[in-house]
Parts: structure tokens; C-alpha cells; sequence
């Protein structure tokens, strides 16, 4: 079987899991979670595009998150705009600050843009929280608007996990399509050694620059798909803890993954759901578990899964 048909029989498997899951899953706490889980691994993978093949740290990623969530909320609740319509707008609004910080930062590497863009993050987290008038502050912003297509209302369950998961199969084809292109080969030779990519012609700044837009654009479509969903936001969920549970996303899933990226995202979404349980003990069970697997499999699941199978097969073999 060729790598591209088994990509392609790959990409069926999941449109059909997820067509399964939406049909059989009757409990709306499971289409919800659901639901966020697809939320989580659209900024995953934005996020593994940028740090996976490209090898640029970002910690300050949930600002854009933000600017998708608060631009989209701003203009359909306080201006009366389509949400259809604001769309454009928020994804339009995250590249351009995306573009804007991103010129200057790129110019760093290593851990000098990991502070860079943490003292973006801190930014707009300090613009949500305390720009009362328009984003309505520590208290948050109330009246979302749901989504809606003609008379189909998409706030039910599974209405909106089928729309969230939809989103997120046509970005995974999106990111498969740009990471099998030149531009993919050329943004791994920058995480490989980016003096020798810029030997060999690669405009490295620029084609930093680009995935950097790009995963920003990722992040506002993720935040307008929380927005709509859960009707309310506060300042909270974009701040820096966001920003390290996206890094932990990725690099539990598996660097250089599109498929480790969602693996993170649904582990990180469904750890907290089976630690309440543990009431105060959450938090350390919670770090421990990510310590385990880090020390396991230092690679991320992906890596770590696909190694146990080749042994175990080998064993077989022998």
C-alpha cells in the first residue's frame, strides 16, 4: 500500500468514527465533551505546524485563541453582525496581529522567542481582563449568539459536534496538504537547521512568518467555534495556562504529528473529566500522569504507540 492511500484510507477512518460516534452518542455531557475535544485539536494542530515542523515555540498561542473568541462576540452581540460574517473577520483579525508580532519575534529563536511570545500572551490576556467597556472584563462576555443555518439551529449536541468535527477533518486535509508540499519539506529543513535551510535558498523569516499567520488563523477559528458553543467567555480561558496546555497538547501527542496532535488534544480534554474523582488530588494525579508518559514514551503517543507495535510485531515474527 502506498504512503498516499494509506493516508487517504486513514482520513476515511476517521470520517467514519466520527460519523459513528455522532450517530450512537445519545448522553449530551458526551457530545459535549466531545465537542471540546474537537475544539482542543484544532488549535493542536495549528500549533504542532508551527512547533512540530517549523520548530518555533510559541507560549503565548492562546492570545489568538482569544482574539478569534472576543472579536467574533464583539461584533455579533454588541453590533448585531451575522456570525457567518464575523468569521472572516476573527480569523482575519488573529493573522493580522499574528503578522504584526510575528515580524518581529521570528527574529528570535529558541528560548528567546518562547519569551517573546509569552509576553504577547501576557498582553492580550491584560487587554481581555481590563478593557471593560468592550470585552466586558473580568466578569466576561455574555449573549453570544448560537450558530445557525437557515431553520437548523447548530447549538444541539450533535448538531455542533458534527459542524466542529467537520471543521476540524477539512484543517487536518488542509495541514496534510501543506506539510506533504515543497513549503512542508522546506519548513522541516528549518526545524532541522535553519543556517543550512537558508544555505540551500529556503527564505526561512519568511516562510517562519507564514505558518506563523497560519496557525493564528487556526486558533481564531477554534476560538469562534468556543464562542458560539458555549455562549459566554472570560478572560480566563486565554490566559497563559491555555497557552502551556496547547504546548502540552502537542508535545504529548507527538511532535511532527498531525494525528499525535488530536491524540494530545483528546488526552488533555478527557484527563480532567476522569480526575474528579481525586477532588483536591487532581492537579498532582493530573502531573503525574504527564510525567509518566513523558518518561515512557519521550517522543509523544504517537511515537511511543508505534514503537510498542514494531516490537511487539518483530516478537511475532521471530
Amino acid at each position: 500500500m502506498t504512503p498516499s492511500l494509506k493516508k487517504g484510507v486513514a482520513y476515511a477512518l476517521a470520517c467514519s468514527a466520527i460519523a459513528g460516534i455522532g450517530l450512537a452518542a445519545t448522553n449530551p455531557y458526551h457530545l459535549q465533551v466531545m465537542t471540546f475535544i474537537g475544539i482542543n485539536s484544532l488549535l493542536a494542530l495549528g500549533l504542532n505546524l508551527l512547533m512540530g515542523y517549523a520548530g518555533q515555540i510559541s507560549l503565548g498561542h492562546a492570545a489568538f485563541y482569544g482574539i478569534g473568541a472576543y472579536t467574533t462576540a464583539i461584533l455579533t452581540a454588541t453590533y448585531g453582525l451575522s456570525p457567518w460574517l464575523s468569521l472572516p473577520m476573527a480569523v482575519a483579525a488573529a493573522a493580522l496581529v499574528a503578522f504584526l508580532v510575528g515580524m518581529p519575534t521570528l527574529k528570535l529563536s529558541g528560548y528567546y522567542l518562547g519569551m517573546g511570545t509569552l509576553g504577547f500572551g501576557m498582553i492580550a490576556f491584560i487587554v481581555f481582563r481590563e478593557w471593560d467597556g468592550v470585552t466586558g472584563g473580568a466578569s466576561g462576555f455574555v449573549g453570544i449568539p448560537p450558530l445557525a443555518v437557515g431553520p437548523l439551529n447548530l447549538s444541539s449536541g450533535r448538531n455542533y459536534f458534527y459542524l466542529v468535527w467537520g471543521v476540524l477533518l477539512v484543517a487536518i486535509l488542509v495541514c496534510r496538504r501543506i506539510i506533504d508540499s515543497r513549503t512542508g519539506r522546506a519548513l522541516r529543513a528549518i526545524h532541522d537547521s535553519e543556517n543550512a535551510a537558508r544555505a540551500v535558498g529556503v527564505g526561512t523569516m519568511h516562510l517562519k512568518l507564514q505558518v506563523f499567520v497560519f496557525s493564528a488563523a487556526v486558533a481564531a477559528l477554534a476560538g469562534f467555534l468556543y464562542a458560539h458553543y458555549v455562549s459566554f467567555i472570560s478572560p480566563g480561558t486565554f490566559d497563559f495556562l491555555m497557552s502551556v496546555r496547547m504546548v502540552t497538547m502537542v508535545v504529548i501527542g507527538g511532535m511532527a504529528s498531525i494525528w499525535g496532535a488530536i491524540l494530545g488534544a483528546s488526552l488533555l480534554t478527557l484527563l480532567p473529566e476522569w480526575l474528579h474523582a481525586f477532588s483536591d488530588l487532581e492537579m498532582v494525579v493530573y502531573g503525574l500522569i504527564m510525567m509518566g508518559v513523558m518518561i515512557v514514551m519521550p517522543q509523544g503517543l504517537t511515537r511511543g504507540i508505534l514503537d510498542l507495535y514494531e516490537r511487539a510485531r518483530e516478537r511475532h515474527e521471530r
